[in-house]
């Protein structure tokens, strides 16, 4: 095999972008199982929400009014009555508002709603099982069945769970410790004895771009990391890290160039919801709509993987190369009894 010098000019943003979208491209099932996945693990607590909503309402004027449209006065009365998964039946769920409300929670530093966190949980756990398959289908190019397919799921998830703990003490540091730092204590300091509003507008906005620019830099980090132990089947996940810190600080403008084209490919995606988001009233084609920008959102975070992939295979090795060879099992013995005797 013959490898390329790191810093080459052999793979660059546009082109590992454009290469990520072909990759993703050429695995349809890749999509719709992460999709199905995605349904699965919601479906528990839209069933919990459903049942608790159906029982308030019975066969009552206020079921008659919500079928023909919202009644917010039933909600507001839901809202006052319910508990656990009910208390997260609120009107930021409702079309683009809800997208408004996650990115304000992430900006914000605030956690999910706590009846919702244990289904996070699980797809951050379901997504670091899947993510040593998706990773290698993705750096192959091409389909290597569903018994490979998971068997490199099995072989990566404990090293991928050993690097979780890592990322997770380094974005609570980011999420606790700095976010507090720069909003509650560094904000109010540069407000003292300022009278107008928009260079606090402006200050606000300068912290959220601090804040922004670290967390990108973490995640670009984390994610080479991943895409290196893959790659280059790492057993070592403090390897793996330091491997990715170094390929990013090396490729700093290709990778946050990847980054940011990515990223508008995001922007895209919610700018079509944002424009056919559906509203209250509930029909075939709000679902339709829905599930179509679960797809959409599957395919910009299978693009992350695949175009970052492509970025690190185009400076470090080449197109396909995986170092851990595709398992091949024997057939089975019942095999040879098929053969004359």
């Amino acid at each position: 095999m013959t490898r390329l010098r790191q810093g080459s000019s052999a793979a660059g943003p546009v082109s590992a972008f454009l290469d990520g979208l072909m990759r993703v491209k050429r695995a349809p099932w890749l999509v719709i199982s992460l999709w199905l996945s995605t349904l699965a693990l919601a479906l528990p607590l839209s069933l919990a929400l459903h049942t608790l909503i159906g029982d308030h309402l019975g066969s009552s004027m206020a079921a008659q009014s919500a079928a023909a449209g919202m009644n917010y006065d039933w909600w507001n009365e839901f809202l006052a009555q319910t508990s656990g998964v009910g208390r997260t039946f609120v009107p930021a769920i409702l079309g683009f508002a809800a997208i408004l409300q996650n990115l304000s929670g992430v900006a914000d530093a605030s956690g999910p709603p706590s009846p919702v966190v244990w289904v996070v949980a699980a797809q951050l756990l379901v997504w670091t099982f899947l993510m040593g398959g998706v990773l290698d289908r993705l750096a192959r190019d091409g389909a290597i069945g569903a018994a490979a397919f998971f068997g490199a799921c099995g072989v990566y998830v404990f090293r991928f769970l050993r690097l979780a703990v890592v990322a997770g003490a380094v974005y609570a540091l980011l999420f606790i410790t700095v976010h507090r730092w720069l909003f509650d204590a560094l904000y109010p300091r540069l407000l003292e004895d300022l009278t107008v509003e928009r260079t606090a507008f402006a200050y606000r906005a300068g912290l959220y771009l601090v804040f922004g620019v670290l967390v990108v830099l973490a995640n670009l980090v984390f994610d080479y990391a991943k895409i290196r132990a893959v790659v280059e089947d790492r057993r070592s996940m403090i390897g793996a890290l330091g491997a990715g810190l170094r390929f990013v600080r090396r490729n700093l403008g290709a990778t946050v160039g990847l980054y940011t084209l990515n990223s508008l490919g995001f922007l895209a995606v919610l700018l079509l919801y944002y424009l056919s988001a559906p509203g209250a009233n509930a029909n075939a084609l709000a679902f339709a709509v829905g599930q179509l920008f679960i797809v959409l959102r599957v395919v910009v975070r299978l693009q992350f993987a695949a175009s970052q992939t492509a970025l690190f295979q185009g400076r470090l090795a080449h197109a396909g190369y995986v170092a851990r060879p595709v398992p091949k099992w024997p057939d089975s013995p019942a095999a040879e009894a098929i053969g004359p005797a």
